[in-house]
């Protein structure tokens, strides 16, 4: 039933993106970030429809004539040299061909299609959508996950859709850190009560989920990400003592065992998990250290014959950190362009606080570089702890970026630029009043 549910409703979907391509983006999103398709029975969980959404996107493209370059910014040129990059990186790859150029094809379908949303992010309303597109895929395993953990007592840890980047339970609590501020942003944009109570609702599950999925590394980052919140708050006495709320009912909720786990953090020595990343994370600095320039390419880090090249019967597996996953993978080059995108997410974000500082027409924009602060940070602290560092919905929000500042800085020249016509400072001013008023 399910099955035959989820393909009437993509059959009417793509329909719709043949004539509407925009609607490709957040069909697209909505099946790489939330994949519904994991969820049903049968053979509709094994077709790529990311790939099928796509190619009906470009169809919709050029059939609306919608089908442009992207426009030049810095996170554009950034992805476009990071493309370059992990082609050289595969080229020289040591590990086996086949998983190099398979885990390379992925990566870059995902960076292709992270180009063709920019070239369609024309519009507030396009960026809104976008937003929560990727509030509701995400959002749906906080709310699920936040009413598991009380059904449970929290007894149980919360895990991610299975056969996706997020199933494992770590990976979850990131995803869930990374779209709790855009939760609060979209609570703060929404003119409906009943929508800003249910996304405040939302957001309690998902900060419940989030403890719940048993995550060290989550912990951490809902510390930074709770610190940023109360930081870019305009009320910090209210926000300051909602957020201490919420967080210690969520912690008194848990059980003793959900404590212990926590306490370890302090004790890592003794741990052999946290023990064992150590290790990895040397091994993949070994890596990027003997070969600089490249590293050891796509799934290096995972093959015992490359780690063997500098560890001899070291680990060979997930290296569990953004950072040294990277590193050890694509060398160091590489690594400054992967860097420097979230350096220019994080440097739109704060463009965007300040020119729309005193803009109401621009709150949106002011509100959204704020809270995207906060899951840049849930990112990159919790992302310390896992590997994360191709994943697509955090290089979408980085776009997203991209594109309002943009749009800001349209925006503001245009104001600046009628504001200077006004006081006489435009051609039209200079003209006078009759010959303005005959042009």
């Amino acid at each position: 039933m399910r099955d035959a549910a989820f393909f009437s409703v993509i059959s009417v979907l793509l329909g719709l993106v043949l004539v509407q391509p925009f609607a490709g983006v957040l069909l697209w999103s909505w099946i790489s970030f939330m994949n519904p398709h994991r969820l049903v029975y049968g053979v509709a969980g094994e077709f790529p429809w990311a790939m099928i959404v796509f190619v009906c996107t470009l169809i919709g493209c050029l059939v609306a004539n919608e089908l442009r370059l992207p426009p030049m910014n810095v996170t554009t040129i950034l992805i476009l040299l990071l493309m370059i990059c992990l082609t050289l990186t595969s080229v020289a790859a040591l590990g086996s061909p086949p998983q190099v150029w398979e885990k390379w094809e992925h990566v870059m379908k995902v960076l292709v299609g992270l180009l063709l949303t920019m070239s369609l992010l024309t519009t507030r309303r396009r960026i809104h959508a976008l937003i929560w597109v990727i509030v509701i895929s995400l959002g749906f395993y906080g709310v699920r996950g936040g009413m598991f953990t009380i059904l449970t007592g929290g007894n149980y840890r919360v895990w991610g859709p299975p056969q996706t980047v997020i199933g494992d339970n770590n990976h979850l609590a990131a995803a869930l850190l990374v779209v709790l501020p855009l939760m609060n942003y979209l609570r703060m944009q929404s003119a409906h009560r009943a929508v800003r109570i249910g996304l405040s609702i939302a957001m309690g599950l998902t900060l419940l989920a989030t403890v719940g999925s048993y995550s060290r590394g989550a912990l951490l980052g809902l510390a930074a990400v709770s610190l940023l919140l109360w930081l870019r708050s305009q009320s910090k006495l209210g926000t300051g003592i909602v957020l201490a709320a919420a967080l210690a009912a969520g912690i008194a909720f848990m059980p003793q065992g959900w404590t212990d786990r926590m306490n370890s953090i302090g004790t890592y020595q003794e741990d052999a998990s946290a023990s064992e990343r150590l290790v990895l994370w040397d091994i993949s600095l070994r890596l990027a250290l003997a070969r600089p320039l490249t590293g050891s390419g796509f799934t290096g880090p995972y093959q015992r014959a490359v780690v063997d090249t500098v560890a001899p019967g070291g680990p060979a597996r997930a290296v569990h950190s953004i950072w040294f996953e990277f590193l050890g993978e694509h060398g160091f080059p590489a690594f400054a362009v992967w860097l420097g995108l979230s350096m220019a997410g994080l440097w739109h974000s704060l463009r965007l606080t300040r020119m729309t500082a005193g803009r109401p027409e621009l709150s949106w924009a002011h509100d959204l570089g704020r809270m995207s602060q906060a899951s840049i940070a849930g990112y990159l602290v919790s992302g310390t702890f896992l590997s994360l560092s191709y994943w697509d919905a955090y290089w979408t929000i980085l776009v997203v970026l991209a594109a309002s500042h943009g749009l800001v800085m349209r925006a503001v020249t245009n104001s600046v630029a009628v504001a200077g016509v006004g006081m006489g400072g435009g051609w039209r001013g200079r003209l006078g009043p009759a010959r303005a008023g005959v042009a």
